[in-house]
Formats: C-alpha cells, sequence, structure tokens
C-alpha cells in the first residue's frame, strides 16, 4: 500500500507561488487519484478553508503577503488535526522551532522530490495518529514508513 492509497480519500491543499511546483505537484496527485487543490497564496487558501474542511495542507513558507507560517499561525485554532507540512528553500533550526510552535508537522526543504514529500506525508500521518508531535519527527526521513497501515 502506498502513501496514495491512504490519502486517496482526503482532501489536500497545496500554496506555492512557484506554478512549476504547483503543476508538477498537481500531475503527481492527479495521477494517483488523489484529490489535490491549488493557490498561489496564503490568502486564496484561507478564502477556501471558509469553504470547508482540508485534512493535509502544505504550504511553502515564503509568500507574496501572508507567509507560510502566519498563514499555519492563523489556521491553528480551526484546523488542529490537519496535517500540516510547511516546504522551503529557507530551511534552518530556527524556523523548524517556529514551525513546531505553529504545529507544523514535518518541514521539506527545496529543493525536494516525489519521494520526499511522500516520506513527509506518510510520516506526517503517522504522527497524527499517534498524537505525538516532537522535535525528532521534523525533517526525520524514514524507511519504515509502510508501518502507517498498523
Amino acid at each position: 500500500m502506498t502513501i496514495y492509497d491512504k490519502i486517496r480519500n482526503m482532501k489536500t491543499m497545496l500554496i506555492d507561488d512557484d506554478e512549476w511546483i504547483r503543476n508538477s505537484m498537481s500531475i503527481i496527485f492527479e495521477n494517483e487519484h488523489c484529490y489535490l487543490k491549488t493557490f498561489e497564496t496564503a490568502e486564496e487558501a484561507l478564502k477556501e478553508l471558509e469553504q470547508g474542511k482540508y485534512e493535509i495542507i502544505i504550504c511553502d513558507y515564503k509568500l507574496p503577503g501572508i507567509d507560510g507560517l502566519e498563514f499555519f499561525r492563523k489556521i491553528k485554532t480551526k484546523y488542529p488535526d490537519s496535517v500540516n507540512i510547511l516546504i522551503t528553500a529557507y530551511g534552518n533550526e530556527s524556523l523548524i522551532n517556529k514551525a513546531l510552535d505553529v504545529g507544523i508537522n514535518d518541514v521539506v526543504v527545496k529543493p525536494f522530490n516525489t519521494k520526499i514529500i511522500e516520506d513527509s506525508l506518510a510520516v506526517s500521518l503517522l504522527m497524527k495518529k499517534n498524537r505525538t508531535s516532537n522535535k525528532n519527527g521534523i525533517n526525520e526521513r524514514r524507511t519504515d514508513v509502510n508501518n502507517l497501515s498498523k
């Protein structure tokens, strides 16, 4: 069973101002028959969240207008059960600590590939399932992500 089998019935949102990333991720999700809606800005995504819940939210850190951390701060109390992944080209310990404070499950550093996103999704879902959220989960790529089905 793949991570896509596990998220097939979940709504996923991607916020990134990079059109190439939005298009690439859309193709991957579409090929796996998974739902993904993309947004260029956090403000657009916030409007969408007024219409309904998303179980998985992937957001870039640097965006025009509201940045990814501020976006996650704004939705933290309203959507505490969503899986939150921050993607960034500016990964450092300070940013990771701030990410933890706003309930982000994982930080993925650009450039990334499909395998890294898949691993991040699997680990983040596992963390949510086990109700654990600690520093060791951030950026830790695990080889036993298939244990998610247990």
